[in-house]
């Protein structure tokens, strides 16, 4: 159990049972992630209340509601809040088995929305490429494709909106999360300035960086060629024309034979973490994750900056970012890097997304003396 993704393991499973015809599929998924929703709450239930009472938090119609809980068929359309309060009649303290990491969580973390914002699947956000916003709003609203403007490249879709299946618009959006959209807005980014995505993955970040200013010159790295590889794929769909360097680096020792002629303006560090801000997203982990990883990703973390730091200019900047709730990845690394660093520290932001139906993350920025 739990040897990969949920989602990868259903991709596969569909493709090995062809039988189950796409409204199988739909529901079959629907029932698997609502039922994840619950952690480890009820767990004494069986699987058939469990999945009873996952629905009644989730949706606003159920069969299983109707056949197993019928008592509360008539509040399924009412506000999740009080749908809650329904639930915790039957145990008081089932949200905190539902996520029983709350001593961990930052303190900006308002504890109680968070915890039941994980029975509200987030929406669908995409970032529209400049000069194409009109483009795009206008090819959605003729495919019927409902959406909802949050800002001018900003918009907000039902989750599963089929965007594959509309025409014209292949490389003029990029699918990102509203948090992580905000999540450069404590840097400075001007033209001609040297910047490192020192864990660029996929080059979300990057992508981003460079919609705000082209005129950069970037090096993006990762631990795996194939990562870069996606990275390329992805950066030419994008139309993306700014020319950037490529290294395979591994961060989490030291890299001085591979980088000691560099130097750079800023430094970008979404560093690897939990993903606890977007378990919304990913319900199964509320069942896989341990209170051990928390250490072993802060731990991680700090190997991180302490490793990229020494190839960042005087004076340059250094964007530290996650996508987790707790503190010990966000508050206790910002204190590691200002103490035994060095850097000084000009502004951090816990991006709260549970009130807008997406992911929550942090972000910190620091100036190199």
């Amino acid at each position: 159990m739990f040897k990969e993704p949920f989602a990868r393991f259903l991709t596969q499973f569909y493709k090995n049972n062809k039988q189950m015809g796409s409204s199988d599929r739909r529901m079959n998924t629907r029932y698997c992630y609502n039922y994840f929703r619950l952690g480890g709450a009820f767990s004494d239930l069986s699987a058939t209340e469990r999945l009873a009472i996952a629905e009644f938090l989730c949706e606003t119609e159920s069969a299983v509601v109707e056949a197993f809980r019928p008592e509360w068929t008539t509040m399924l359309e009412h506000p999740v809040e009080e749908k809650v309060a329904i639930v915790e009649e039957l145990d008081p303290d089932f949200l905190q088995r539902v996520f029983p990491w709350t001593a961990q969580l930052s303190e900006a973390i308002d504890t109680r929305a968070f915890l039941i914002s994980h029975f509200v699947q987030p929406d669908l956000f995409i970032r529209l490429r400049r000069g194409k916003e009109k483009q795009v709003m206008d090819a959605l609203t003729k495919a019927d494709v409902a959406f909802t403007v949050l800002g001018p490249q900003t918009l907000a879709l039902p989750n599963g909106s089929k965007l594959q299946q509309v025409r014209g618009i292949d490389g003029l959006y990029e699918v990102q999360d509203l948090s992580s959209q905000q999540s450069l807005n404590l840097a400075t980014i001007r033209a001609k300035q040297s910047w490192w995505d020192c864990c660029a993955a996929s080059g979300g970040k990057s992508l981003l960086l460079l919609d705000q200013e082209p005129d950069i010159k970037l090096m993006v790295s990762d631990i795996r060629m194939s990562i870069l590889r996606n990275l390329d794929e992805r950066f030419a769909a994008a139309g993306v024309r700014t020319c950037y360097r490529k290294k395979i680096v591994d961060l989490s020792d030291s890299v001085q034979h591979i980088m000691e002629k560099e130097s750079f303006d800023a430094i970008l560090l979404d560093a690897p973490c939990s993903g606890s801000g977007t378990w919304g997203r990913s319900p199964d982990m509320l069942s896989k994750f341990t209170t051990a990883e928390i250490d072993r990703f802060a731990d991680l973390q700090k190997n991180i900056v302490r490793n990229a730091v020494p190839y960042l200019k005087d004076n340059g900047q250094l964007l530290y970012i996650t996508c987790s709730v707790f503190a010990a990845e966000n508050e206790e690394v910002v204190a590691f890097i200002e103490k035994e660093l060095g850097l000084t520290l000009q502004a951090k932001e816990n991006i709260l997304g549970y009130g807008n139906k997406a992911d929550s993350m942090f972000a910190a920025v620091f100036r190199k003396a």
